[in-house]
């Protein structure tokens, strides 16, 4: 009897060892990795993950971008939908923001100060008077580690980055990961987990561009956007919230039904002035399934946006003018590309009836937001 028990704990432990062995193979088979350069002594890679569909997802440890996303029109030819550079040189004196994660603090910090527990904190100016995207050292633009991680069902990569304390400005040791997944619905979903030493404020996003004709053919003003919000956040002339959440009702930032980006765009209302287009966060609706949606008519390719953050900011390219040259040599002309990065309002940390973005020292913040790609 206990040689039967014996042979059967064995074999399940053969089974089990060899399935996980299986698992692991199977997510390095979807995820090729590749050399793409050098920066600061450190090794950057890029990361192809292929799902069932043959459908093609890159990205890249150096700033954890995305950097080629290919999905397929009504008629099944594929395209790549999203901003990036061919080469790791053209990556680092290019934009800096294409597809990256970008943080301490996403958006705009107001002349680069903040208190937190009685302390004012300094910030880099990088956006007229104010901190833009953590600063132009954020996290956008360093190295970060990362793994293949065994046992993932879909093609997933993970990053990771230990912040130190003080860096641009924000106080506390951060440790901040961000893992993408790559699934047979053709859905990137990319899971945030961010802990700190000491109360700080964050606010993380990731920062692609999508052109849903193909990222460099031409511009997205006849794509069609639905955002569920009924309010907005205005701004002042340097982009920084007056502190009202406007009602988007009668306003050319009514998107609760399908309008196309050029629409009204153009109109003189005061906010699409002073964002030369739309620049803004909206305050989205709650409860809700999809916080917003892009349709393009001509490829059917069509994008929803999900997540659990209070906001998302609409921006539409305005400062877009050629002289990026991505893929295959397309350049990115004025409003060839639209934004809709998740996450919590501007300046918060100076506007204290926003939502709050401080995290506690030994708390953890984790959030989740999933870009969906299918056709109409």
């Amino acid at each position: 009897m206990r040689k039967i028990l014996f042979y059967l704990l064995t074999m399940l432990t053969v089974s089990v060892l060899v399935s996980s062995c299986n698992q692991s193979s199977k997510n390095k088979e979807m995820v090729k990795k590749e050399n793409f350069g050098v920066f600061k002594g450190k090794e950057v890679y890029i990361f192809t993950l292929t799902n069932k569909s043959g459908n093609v997802l890159k990205l890249t440890n150096f700033g954890a971008k995305v950097t080629w996303l290919e999905v397929p029109d009504r008629s099944g030819k594929k395209e790549n939908v999203t901003f990036g550079y061919e080469t790791f040189e053209g990556m680092v004196q290019g934009d800096p923001y294409f597809g990256s994660v970008v943080g301490r603090y996403a958006n705009r910090v107001a002349k680069g100060k903040f208190t937190l527990d009685g302390v004012e904190y300094s910030l880099p100016i990088n956006d007229g008077p104010n901190s833009l995207h953590g600063g132009p050292e954020g996290w956008h633009s360093v190295v970060w580690d990362a793994e293949v991680p065994a046992g993932s069902e879909f093609p997933t990569v993970k990053f990771t980055y230990k912040s130190p304390d003080m860096e641009a400005g924000y106080p506390g040791n951060m440790n901040v990961e961000t893992i993408y997944t790559w699934n047979d619905n053709n859905e990137i979903v990319i899971d945030y987990k961010c802990t700190s030493d000491k109360n700080t404020v964050l606010n993380i996003t990731n920062h692609a561009y999508f052109n849903l004709h193909g990222a460099g053919n031409g511009d997205i003003l006849d794509h069609q956007v639905v955002i569920n919000a009924d309010r907005f956040v205005p701004v002042d002339s340097t982009l920084i919230p007056t502190g009202e959440l406007r009602p988007v009702a009668g306003t050319p930032f009514d998107f609760t039904t399908p309008h196309t980006v050029g629409e009204r765009i153009n109109e003189q209302y005061e906010q699409l002035i002073l964002g030369k287009g739309y620049d803004h966060t909206f305050v989205l609706n709650s409860p809700r399934e999809v916080d917003a949606t892009v349709y393009d008519p001509v490829s059917g390719r069509f994008m929803e946006v999900i997540s659990d953050q209070p906001g998302v900011q609409f921006y539409t390219g305005n400062f877009l003018d050629g002289t990026q040259i991505g893929h295959g040599g397309k350049s990115f002309i004025y409003r060839s590309g639209l934004c809709l990065e998740t996450g919590h309002y501007p300046d918060s940390p100076n506007q204290p009836d926003f939502p709050s973005t401080t995290l506690k020292a030994g708390e953890t913040f984790t959030s989740q937001t999933i870009y969906r790609f299918s056709v109409k």
